[in-house]
Order: structure tokens, then C-alpha cells, then sequence
């Protein structure tokens, strides 16, 4: 089976089409009610397709409710509200000033950037969609304001950087629009009277039992264990039926929405065969007479227990399971199949960018803290003046002073900075027996491919090798794309399999950078045949024994590792996956079989599979 690669070229037109379609369908239930759906994820480069379609929403709510752009990076006085600085030193007093979420009451927030949202603001906005409104306790003052809101996050990410996943969670659609240009877009079927027309039929819409079974059994069916798309489908099904003027939801309304909802989630595909051992009822023999009813029951209960996740049944059911299943993005579909899923790591994660650390006095501003003025840290002058401004009444009482500001130690705030870690992305690679050279050629083009990119992302590469009875690292960590193609040209291979000593090697240099304050990411390729260990009389069970302690080394150290299995498709095939599966997991690594690697495909799951840390 092949790699997970770029679908963009293999989209028919009439793909694109649908992929549109669904995108307005998903922005008018947006505009429909947007606290009711949460909002969106629009996964789209800046440019005419995104702008197009964030127009069109800006049509459908025109003058109804507000929108309010909110920065990336926005500081939490603006996002929740706070003093208001200036009203407070001309009054004395505190005076509140509302902040962009209660404003955006009613209506929409939209975040450009989405991707690179800060963890805390993302865990705000999370707070405000589940309560819909906003707590206020910060500066002396403590309030509740309504914030009845949805999200747009506009998701600018190239597959190293994602949405925060609790925020994704509670916003009801996900459209990708990457691959669409601006031939490709059509005008939206739907008008502003539309949308207003629907909004009182929507409220009013009716569900049966039918349509949350069918629901709940197709995100069983594909792995979708959150209970808000369960809620999110049945309201896009009800929202359906309104933007068409019904009152009640029909066969289509339950499609669309599982395809709109569940599709963008599946974590898994359902099965669709029946096991062999299972006998059609129509196919039974008249010889065969059916158990007892007793322990016609027993057997179906002790079913049930066997098959905890069953796919629905039924002619509606079949119907929507195949259009979902139609609906799941190209990639994604291809990792489902491939049984190498990698889940979507929370905003804490920052792929390609590296760890985050905390500095002094270089990096993005991320507010402020208490401190001194001790020529370590800078001065933030408004958060202080706005620490003293609740206490100017009473100082001027107690010193019997006619100054208009006082301001003490405990005032004083300094600005805080946030640096990101630069990655390095360890290659180990197993350059023994005939079939070296091929998975050689494989990384090579892999490891061009992710210097072509470092000079953006400002991470660096580096490439050990193990052959014969030692390792030897022969790129060093580097952003150079010359040097690299120059230390690569001369690699050879073929000889043992010296396993440990290559896992070593890669733990040595993971831990050299991360002294040198840099992010280690190690990517292991090997068919886990050691037969070389550090004793070569001891053989392959003492060459085993050798790799399975130093992948415990590894994991006892923290390193975010991924192990691809290069294993040949031969007969053998299972005995090679349990091997090198058992040095995986010791290594606490993902696992991926790569039989038939290719750079394009292995840079990106590079990429991705490397975004979760590993389990320490």
C-alpha cells in the first residue's frame, strides 16, 4: 500500500466541487447560530479562496451581529477585559473596560493564524464557549459578562502546526481548503433573508430517536469518542432542515451532517465484512435447527460483549456510513488504512518549531509577572501602573499625600518572554545487508527535503548510520543544504547489524543538543535484524538483548522518537514487525511498518508523527 502523500493532485474537479459546497453549507450554519455550532476550523493559505469564503459570511451576518477579529497573540486585558487605565487615574477609582469577547456577544470572533494561538488564550476562549460568558476576576475587580459566541479559526498551519485540540473540539466543522483555487469556487446558494428566515425555524426543528441512534452508531463506527460531535451532527441536521424551510429532519439533512461533523474526526474505518464464521440467517440449512430462545439471548448478549463498537446497519445507516466514509480527506484515509494514525498533538506541541522555554529579555512578549527591578528582567509600565491603580485611594489616606499615582514594590511587574527551541531531527538509519542503498537513497531525498525547509522553520538535520560492528555519524546537526548533499554522496552500505550501537549513537547526540538547548526528535529506520552487539561473540540473542536496553535508554530520557520498520514484504514479514515493534515500544516510539518508503511520504510523516511527545 502506498504512503500517505499531498491528494492535491489527484482531486477531480468534482471533488473540489463538493469540498466548496460543504465549506458554504458549513459557514451558513455558522451564521445560522453561532454559539450553537461553535464555529469553524478553515484549514487554507492566505489568499483569494479563504478571503472569498470569509466574505461570504461576513454577507449572510452582515449588519445582525458582530464579527471582531481577535490577534493570535492577543494579551489577556483585551481578550477578557480589565482596568481601564486611563478612566481609572482621572476617576480614582477602578473602571472596567469590557474586553473583545464580551463585545463579540452575540456573534463571531475571528482568529487569523489560528495555529500559532497561545495555549492560555486558547484555554480561554475554550472556557467561554462552554459558559458563554466571561469571568472577570483580575485587578480588583471581579464580574461576569456575557460572551454567547462562535469561533472562526482561520488555520494557516503547514502540518507542523496545529489548532489547540480542546478549542477544535467545540467547534463544529473543519473544512480544508488547501487545494482549491480560485477556479474552483462557486457562488453560495444562500442569501442573508436566507439565513434570517431560518433562524426561527430552527429552534423549532424536530429529531426522532432514529436520527441520534444513527448518529451515535456511525461515531462508534469510526472511532469519534467525543460527545459534542454527537450533538454538534444532530444540531447540523436540524440546522439543514431549517436553511430548507422544514420543520423536521429528513434521510438527506442526517447524511449531510454526519459528513460535514463525524468525517473531519474518524480516527478509524468501520468494518464493513462480515466474519466468515458467521452464517447468513437467509442462508440457513434446513437441517439446522435454531438454538432454544434462552440461549438464543445468551449468545446475543455474549455477541454484543464481543463486538463493542458495531458499524450501523439499515438502509439509512449504510447510506450515510459510505458517505462518510467518502468525505474523510485523501490523507487522512490513506493513514486510516495504513493503521498509522498519528493523533493531532494539543497547542503545548509545537512540532517543527521546537520546545517552548521561558527567557529573560529576548523572545515574544507574553505578558507580564511580579518581580523587582533588579536589571534582570524589563519593566512592564502598564501592567504596573495598572497594579497601583486600585490602591491610590488609600495611600493617599494613609500617607496623606497629594501625588496622583503611589506606587510600591509589590506594583512592580516585568515583562515576560517566550523563546522557541530549535528541532533537530535525528536520522538513524540501519546501512546493512543488500538492501541498503535503497533505504539510503529513501532518506537522503528525505533529509533534502527537510533542509529545503529548515531555513524557514530554523531547525537542523542530522544523520548517523550503523554497518559492520560500530555507528558513525556522518552529518552532523546542520541547516546546510551543500553540506549535506556533500556528506550524503558518500555514505556506504552493507555489513552487520549493530542495532545498539546505532541507538546509542542517536541517544548521544539527542542528548548534546538538548544540553546546547535544542529539540531532539529521533527517527530510527532499521528492520530490528541485530545481530551484532556489544560483544560481537555473544550473537543475535545478546545483540537483541543490547538494542532492547538501549531503546530503554532512550525512553527513559524523554526523546520523542519514531521507529520506521523497513522490513521486506516477504514471508518472514510478521516475525520482522514483532521485532521491531518490541524495540519501539521499549523505546516508547510510534511504530510505523514502512515496507515501500519514499522520501516525499517520509518527510511527512516526519512531520507529523513527531508533533506527540513521547510518553515519559
Amino acid at each position: 500500500m502506498d504512503l500517505p502523500v499531498d491528494p492535491s493532485t489527484d482531486l477531480s474537479a468534482d471533488a473540489k466541487a463538493q469540498i466548496w459546497a460543504d465549506a458554504l453549507t458549513a459557514i451558513a450554519l455558522v451564521a445560522l447560530d453561532p454559539h450553537a455550532f461553535g464555529g469553524i476550523v478553515i484549514r487554507a493559505h492566505a489568499g483569494p479562496v479563504r478571503d472569498a469564503l470569509v466574505k461570504i459570511l461576513h454577507g449572510l451576518v452582515a449588519d445582525t451581529m458582530p464579527v471582531r477579529k481577535m490577534p493570535s497573540h492577543i494579551a489577556d486585558e483585551r481578550l477578557l477585559g480589565g482596568l481601564d487605565m486611563a478612566a481609572t487615574l482621572k476617576a480614582g477609582k477602578p473602571v472596567t473596560q469590557r474586553g473583545l469577547l464580551s463585545e463579540a456577544d452575540g456573534g463571531i470572533i475571528l482568529v487569523p493564524m489560528a495555529e500559532r494561538m497561545e495555549a492560555l488564550t486558547a484555554s480561554r476562549l475554550t472556557g467561554v464557549l462552554d459558559m458563554a460568558e466571561v469571568s472577570l476576576q483580575r485587578d480588583g475587580i471581579a464580574a461576569s459578562l456575557p460572551a454567547k459566541l462562535g469561533v472562526v479559526a482561520l488555520d494557516e498551519g503547514l502540518g507542523e502546526e496545529s489548532l489547540s485540540h480542546a478549542l477544535a473540539d467545540r467547534m463544529a466543522f473543519r473544512v480544508d481548503l488547501t487545494h482549491l483555487s480560485i477556479r474552483d469556487l462557486a457562488d453560495a446558494p444562500l442569501a442573508q433573508q436566507d439565513v434570517a428566515k431560518a433562524k426561527g425555524v430552527f429552534d423549532a426543528a424536530s429529531t426522532d430517536d432514529r436520527l441520534t441512534e444513527t448518529i451515535t452508531a456511525l461515531a462508534t463506527a469510526f472511532g469519534v469518542s467525543s460527545v459534542r460531535a454527537i450533538l454538534f451532527a444532530i444540531r447540523t441536521a436540524r440546522g439543514l432542515a431549517a436553511l430548507d424551510g422544514r420543520a423536521f429532519v429528513e434521510d438527506q439533512d442526517v447524511e449531510l451532517a454526519a459528513r460535514l461533523v463525524i468525517a473531519p474526526r474518524a480516527t478509524r474505518l468501520p468494518m464493513h465484512d462480515q466474519p466468515e464464521d458467521k452464517q447468513p440467517p437467509d442462508e440457513m440449512t434446513p437441517d439446522e435447527a435454531p438454538p432454544p430462545e434462552s440461549e438464543a439471548q445468551d449468545m446475543s448478549q455474549q455477541d454484543e460483549q464481543d463486538d463493542p463498537q458495531p458499524a450501523p446497519d439499515g438502509p439509512l445507516e449504510d447510506r450515510v456510513l459510505e458517505a462518510v466514509e467518502a468525505a474523510i480527506p485523501a490523507q487522512l484515509l490513506e493513514q486510516l488504512r495504513l493503521g498509522a494514525a498519528m493523533a493531532t498533538s494539543s497547542a503545548q506541541s509545537t512540532g517543527g518549531q521546537g520546545a517552548q522555554q521561558q527567557a529573560l529579555i529576548r523572545g515574544r512578549p507574553i505578558g507580564s509577572r511580579r518581580g523587582r527591578l533588579d536589571g534582570r528582567a524589563k519593566l512592564h509600565v502598564v501592567d504596573t501602573l495598572r497594579a497601583a491603580a486600585p490602591w491610590q485611594p488609600i495611600r493617599r489616606q494613609s500617607h496623606d499625600k497629594a501625588s496622583r499615582l503611589s506606587i510600591t514594590n509589590d506594583d512592580i511587574r516585568v515583562r515576560r518572554f517566550k523563546q522557541n527551541e530549535e528541532s533537530v531531527t535525528i536520522f538513524v538509519v540501519d546501512a546493512s545487508g543488500s538492501a541498503a542503498l535503497h533505504r539510503l537513497a529513501e532518506v537522503k531525498g528525505a533529509v533534502e527535503l527537510l533542509l529545503a525547509e529548515s531555513y524557514a522553520r530554523r531547525d537542523y538535520v542530522a544523520l548517523i548510520i550503523f554497518r559492520g560492528e560500530s555507528a558513525e555519524m556522518v552529518l552532523p546537526p546542520t541547516r546546510s543544504l551543500v553540506r549535506a548533499k556533500r556528506c550524503l554522496a558518500g555514505v556506504p552500505g552493507g555489513g552487520g547489524t549493530p542495532l545498539a550501537a546505532g541507538l546509542d549513537a542517536g541517544l548521544d547526540v539527542a542528548l548534546e543538543c538538548k544540553r546546547l538547548g535544542r529539540s531532539p526528535r529521533l527517527v530510527v529506520m532499521s528492520d530490528a535484524q541485530a545481530n551484532i552487539g556489544y560483544d560481537p561473540t555473544s550473537g543475535r540473542a545478546g545483540a537483541r538483548a543490547d538494542a532492547l536496553t538501549a531503546a530503554e535508554r532512550i525512553a527513559a530520557h524523554g526523546i520523542a522518537s519514531l521507529f520506521i520498520d523497513t522490513s521486506p514484504q516477504r514471508g518472514s514479514r510478521k516475525d520482522s514487525m514483532s521485532k521491531a515493534l518490541e524495540i519501539a515500544q521499549a523505546m516508547r516510539a510510534i511504530h510505523l511498518p514502512l515496507p515501500y518508503p519514499n522520501a516525499a511520504g517520509l518527510k511527512e510523516l516526519v512531520d507529523g508523527g513527531l508533533q506527540r511527545k513521547a510518553v515519559g
